[in-house]
């Protein structure tokens, strides 16, 4: 009876000590592979259908959005003359960052590195912010790419002033200016590798070098204000989407805060403001 008991407390003390032994530990990086991916697809599927269950909070995001992008574009003539004619004091290594950060192909060389260092060191917090960013690039990446073909709206470097429009775009990527790529790549990484830090001076200089690419654009005469701005609140609400439906799918989560986003718009004499907290 007593052998007996010993080995009851044995197998418990056995299934306890494994219940508390990390995922990542026993399972194969091939087994980790196969399921990140599954979350990759999954989390650009959840992420275009959120708008089918949107409440009033979201809706109100939604306008704030629009109604951002509309002042934007009140102002977008007299915001490309001037950042266009500062293009050459701009130092040539800046405006080189611009344009290589915020390309495709750089883009995911970035976050496929990050996705496997995770996979190599079998660290499921990298695993998942990989996931993050390749999902979410992935993402609004294809609804850029839908959009910008779909409203064909004239680059101001096409000499075109900012009504210019050739919907369905029929091959000319002189009109293929709304909403800008490089900006939505380089915020969505911004933003999904400054939620990893509570160090708001970390955050500032994450979200800086991702401001960098999408200012590039204007100063390129590659996109308008409109653009830009439109684009990044994509890359925002992407992210955020595709957070939460990870948070079910991973134990390691670097945040547990509530996550939010919330806007803020505000006006005075002779100015507008919008402050976006998240």
């Amino acid at each position: 009876m007593k052998n007996y008991l010993y080995a009851l407390v044995l197998l418990f003390t056995c299934t306890c000590f494994a219940q508390n032994i990390k995922r990542d530990s026993i399972e194969t990086r091939w087994q980790m592979f196969t399921y990140d991916l599954g979350n990759v697809f999954k989390g650009v599927g959840y992420s275009y259908t959120r708008p089918l269950h949107w409440n009033g909070k979201d809706w109100a995001n939604f306008g704030y959005t629009m109604g951002g992008t509309g002042i934007a574009y009140l102002v977008d003539t007299p915001t490309s003359k001037y950042f266009r004619g500062i293009k050459e004091d701009v130092p040539e290594l800046i405006r080189d960052y611009g344009f290589t950060y915020g390309s495709p192909e750089n883009n995911y060389m970035v976050t496929g590195a990050v996705y496997l260092t995770g996979l190599i060191s079998k660290n499921e917090k990298l695993r998942r912010t990989g996931v993050l960013l390749i999902s979410s690039a992935s993402s609004a990446g294809l609804l850029q790419q839908v959009l910008k073909s779909a409203v064909g709206r004239a680059r101001p470097l096409s000499g075109k002033n900012k009504d210019t429009y050739r919907p369905l775009w029929a091959g000319d990527r002189k009109f293929h200016s709304f909403p800008s790529g490089h900006a939505i790549l380089a915020m969505t990484n911004a933003h999904a590798i400054a939620k990893q830090f509570k160090n708001v001076w970390v955050k500032t200089g994450i979200y800086t070098l991702g401001s960098i690419p999408a200012i590039s654009r204007l100063w390129e005469g590659k996109h308008w204000l409109s653009d830009v701005v439109l684009g990044v609140a994509i890359s925002i609400f992407t992210v955020e989407s595709i957070d939460r439906y990870l948070d079910s799918k991973y134990d390691q989560k670097y945040n547990d805060n509530a996550k939010k986003v919330s806007w803020n718009l505000n006006f005075g004499p002779g100015q507008v403001g919008l402050n976006l907290e998240f």
